[in-house]
C-alpha cells in the first residue's frame, strides 16, 4: 500500500484520542480490503486501542459477520448509507469495541452505475450507546486513489466523532 503521510499522521492522532478516552476501535471494510486496518496497525502500540477489523467484501460476509439485514442490502444495495450504518453497528454488536467505522464503495475501475458511479463510497461511524453517522462521497481518481481517499475520510470521520484531533 502506498501510504499517504497524512494517513499515518491521522492514525497516530486517532490512537492518542482513543487511548486518552480509554476507547477501543473496530473497523468494517469492503472496498478498502483491510487498508484502514493496515494503516491503523502501522502505528506502534495500536494494540492498546484497536480491537479488530472485519473485511466483508461480499454481501454474504456483511450479513454473516456484521448482521447486515438482507432487506437493507436488497432495498439499498451494498454501497449505501443504510448498509454502511448497519456495518458499523454490526461491528459493535460483534465486538467489545466502543467505536466502529465502516467503508463500502465502488473503487473501480468497473462496477459503477449512473446512480452510483465509480468512486462512490459510503461510510458509517457508530459509538456504543451513542449516535451513528453516515456519509456518501464520490471520489475522483483510479482504484488506488479512491481507496486511499476512503481511508483518509474514514479516519477524519473518527477524529470528528471524537471531537477533533489530539
Amino acid at each position: 500500500m502506498n501510504s499517504d503521510p497524512r494517513m499515518l499522521d491521522m492514525a497516530e492522532r486517532l490512537g492518542r484520542a482513543l487511548l486518552g478516552r480509554g476507547l477501543r476501535l473496530a473497523t468494517a471494510e469492503s472496498c478498502t480490503g483491510g487498508g484502514l486496518a493496515y494503516a491503523i496497525t502501522a502505528i506502534a502500540g495500536s494494540s492498546k486501542w484497536f480491537e479488530r477489523g472485519f473485511i466483508t467484501y461480499s454481501n454474504e460476509a456483511k450479513q454473516e459477520m456484521l448482521s447486515v439485514p438482507h432487506d437493507t442490502l436488497s432495498k439499498f444495495g451494498a454501497v449505501s448509507e443504510p448498509t454502511a450504518a448497519s456495518m458499523a453497528i454490526g461491528a459493535l454488536v460483534h465486538t467489545p469495541a466502543d467505536i466502529a467505522v465502516s467503508i463500502t464503495g465502488i473503487a473501480g475501475p468497473d462496477g459503477g452505475t449512473p446512480d452510483k458511479p465509480v468512486g462512490t463510497v459510503c461510510f458509517g461511524w457508530s459509538r456504543r450507546g451513542g449516535d451513528t453517522r453516515t456519509a456518501r462521497i464520490v471520489f475522483q481518481g483510479d482504484r488506488a486513489r479512491v481507496r486511499e481517499q476512503s481511508i483518509l475520510a474514514a479516519l477524519q470521520g473518527l477524529l470528528d466523532m471524537l471531537g477533533g484531533s489530539e
